[in-house]
């Protein structure tokens, strides 16, 4: 009876012992299941609350919905005035390349190459006689003819803002669906841009680095560019024509030397110059401004979207600077104007500099 009962007793304590070890494991596993859900969720939350990287946009002017010009309305009459003011007497600079065939130019994208062709010569006008004066007419007046055929950004150029966009739109929200016909844009071309007189500032990269030409494809810094204006003793100015050199020239007119693997103007760079300091223009010494080729994941021409579409900057490019270097001449009134070809992603454009006196008489 005794013996029994201790089975008894035995028996329901390793129930009762069982009933607690479950009950244990599955308040352990329901904890442990709720907690890894609550990670979980916790984890949704923070990945929702994430903002997604927002895509790249154009620009939308500050000088209105109609702005075809961007950061070239920061001229004034008082600022140009200012600038002509200052002139010193001295040299002009022509910063502007001769057009010859068989001339550098952008033809990796299947563009036409620079071709100047003759159409009249003193000796076949009078053989053909196209306009029927005669012998004795031809005999007197020599006539010579030309014409020429080219890619608009050819030589020393300037780009409007309509070169290069983002999403199917350029500068200030403009869309080609909308804009853009046979017979060129309608919004930003190059027609529209006004005469550009302002200060001009040198900025030597090639001379603060030591060397005669940067490296291939090498990336100009902020620190390069602030590292050279030091150097010069130079400040910028809210509303300067910014030209950057790289030494490119040196290189000019070989066409492999030159166009290939270009060093040049980096996005951090040029943020710098329009954020920090206000360029009104940027140009630079070689054929895209920029290095090149950019190893980006999703631009691969970041600096002419940045400046042009998104920030309404235009950009000069194939600068001749060597003679600026030479006499380190770093600060001086700037002065050119691009053909009205109406539009036009860009047009051929002679630059002028003139030394400035330091201070207004």
């Amino acid at each position: 009876m005794i013996t029994h009962r201790l089975h008894d007793m035995h028996r329901r304590a390793a129930t009762l012992v069982m009933a607690t070890l479950t009950t244990a494991t599955f308040l352990f596993a329901s904890t442990s299941t709720l907690s890894a859900q609550a990670a979980s969720q916790r984890t949704r939350e923070a990945t929702s609350n994430t903002a997604a990287p927002q895509p790249e946009r154009v620009g939308r002017s500050p000088w209105g919905p109609d702005d075809e010009i961007g950061t070239l309305n920061m001229m004034t009459d008082s600022s140009r005035y200012a600038i002509l003011s200052r002139l010193a007497p001295g040299r002009v600079y022509d910063l502007s390349v001769e057009f010859f065939n068989g001339m550098p130019s952008w033809y990796l994208a299947g563009d036409p190459l620079f071709q100047l062709w003759m159409t009249h010569t003193p000796r076949g006008h009078a053989i053909d006689d196209p306009l029927k004066v005669g012998k004795v007419q031809n005999a007197k007046v020599a006539y010579t003819g030309d014409a020429v055929s080219m890619y608009t950004h050819t030589g020393t150029h300037i780009d409007a803002l309509n070169h290069f966009g983002l999403h199917g739109e350029v500068w200030n929200g403009f869309k080609a669906d909308e804009h853009l016909g046979d017979q060129g844009w309608r919004k930003t071309g190059v027609e529209k841009f006004p005469p550009i007189i302002a200060r001009g500032v040198l900025i030597d990269v090639a001379a603060y680095k030591g060397v005669t030409l940067l490296p291939d494809s090498y990336s100009i810094t902020p620190q390069d560019l602030a590292g050279a204006l030091a150097r010069q003793g130079t400040t910028l100015q809210r509303g300067d024509v910014v030209l950057i050199r790289g030494g490119r020239m040196t290189a000019w007119p070989d066409v492999q030397k030159y166009v290939l693997n270009q060093p040049g103007l980096g996005l951090p760079g040029a943020r710098w110059l329009v954020e920090e300091h206000g360029a009104m223009v940027i140009g630079g010494d070689n054929l895209s401004l920029e290095h090149f080729p950019v190893h980006g994941d999703d631009n691969w021409i970041p600096v002419h979207s940045y400046l042009l579409a998104q920030r309404g900057v235009p950009i000069i490019e194939v600068a001749f600077l060597e003679e600026l270097a030479r006499d380190q001449v770093y600060e001086f009134a700037f002065i050119a104007a691009p053909l009205k070809w109406r539009g036009a992603s860009a047009a051929p454009f002679r630059p002028l500099a003139m030394p400035l006196r330091k201070t207004a008489p």
